[in-house]
């Protein structure tokens, strides 16, 4: 019988001290060459252990192998020049310095794809790896060829197909594409946002999600957060069309945030991530609080179909504070599992 209320993270846990700065967004690598090739594979092996320990359902990477969400995939590409930087209002709210499409974008050779087979030998758990979709990685860019951010983004979509088809011949179950671009430009996911996703998930049999979040927990990020009101909505302007779309899972952030469950209405049927941990504090969510999180999606998504995860960006927490929540995100899915189960 499948497991009720699989449990997973959004995306990254946090660094070992041996590889780079902790509690630290986006830090340098602290080694080079082969030493760091090896000490990645070290910390990922402790990332999954981490995640074993917890009792998940569904373990990941926990992004040890990238610095960045988006730009260690866009490094790996043809037609970026990381020398020749602008600078650009990302996510429509701060300003970043930010490499420069430079010429027509390819993919010279897999990314991800030999950490992927170095997970898959360690575990027989199912295994989700994340992506940038193909929207947020044109909002990370100045473009200087195209000058067409769905030319781009289509682009951008081509060649995440090749990497998502290549991660799954590895052995991954689920791939995540990482769109907080989706929260912010509505028009656009809703034009041409929604099919770029499509076509970055064509073909594939494994199963897909899109993770659409309010940002890590950086100045930027809080400050809009403080201007959305007392309900955050934005979910409600492309749910109706994702409902639709080929994408097999929605995965949102919902403990501490102002998301009214209301709108998981709007993609009944579809399989739903409900970010049940807060990332931005290291207040320790009791087991309870989970539950009550989970207990309220479930008002509106079928049990099957709910996935209980942490929010996104774990990276910034001490390790220890990572352990305690991704343990207390376990024994809240359990006591609603068992509710369930007693009928």
């Amino acid at each position: 019988m499948k497991k009720l209320l699989p449990t997973s993270t959004a995306g990254s846990l946090p660094k070992p001290v041996w590889l780079a700065e902790p509690e630290t967004l986006w830090s340098d690598w602290k080694l080079a060459g082969e030493p760091l090739q090896e000490a990645k594979q070290d910390a990922l092996s402790l990332a999954l252990h981490q995640q074993l320990q917890a009792g998940l359902d569904i373990v990941s990477d926990g992004e040890q192998s990238r610095q960045h969400f988006v730009t260690t995939f866009i490094e790996s590409l043809e037609g970026v020049d990381f020398a020749q930087r602008e600078t650009v209002k990302i996510r429509n709210r701060y300003e970043a310095s930010v490499p420069t499409v430079v010429g027509p974008v390819s993919r010279p050779r897999s990314v991800f794809v030999e950490d992927a087979k170095f997970l898959r030998q360690q575990t027989k758990q199912p295994i989700k790896w994340a992506l940038p979709g193909p929207m947020t990685m044109i909002d990370t860019l100045y473009d200087a060829h195209y000058q067409s951010r769905d030319k781009l983004a289509w682009e951008f979509a081509k060649i995440l197909n090749q990497e998502a088809k290549e991660l799954e011949a590895a052995g991954v179950d689920i791939i995540q594409f990482d769109e907080p671009a989706f929260n912010v430009f509505f028009d656009e996911v809703n034009d041409w946002g929604i099919a770029a996703l499509e076509r970055a998930i064509e073909g594939l049999k494994c199963q897909t999600a899109v993770h659409i979040c309010y940002g890590y927990g950086i100045k930027a990020n809080t400050e809009w957060k403080k201007t959305l009101g007392s309900e955050w909505r934005q979910y409600e302007e492309i749910f109706p069309k994702l409902q639709q779309s080929k994408i097999d899972i929605i995965s949102l952030e919902c403990h501490n945030s102002r998301v009214p469950m209301e709108l998981l209405a709007l993609i009944r049927g579809k399989k739903v991530m409900v970010g049940a941990i807060d990332v931005a504090t290291s207040n320790i969510e009791s087991a309870e609080e989970v539950a009550h999180t989970l207990r309220q999606a479930l008002q509106f998504v079928d049990a099957d179909k709910l996935y209980p995860c942490t929010n996104c960006g774990m990276t910034p927490l001490a390790r220890p504070v990572a352990q305690a929540k991704l343990n207390a995100l376990v024994a809240g899915a359990e006591i609603v599992r068992q509710e369930l189960l007693a009928g």
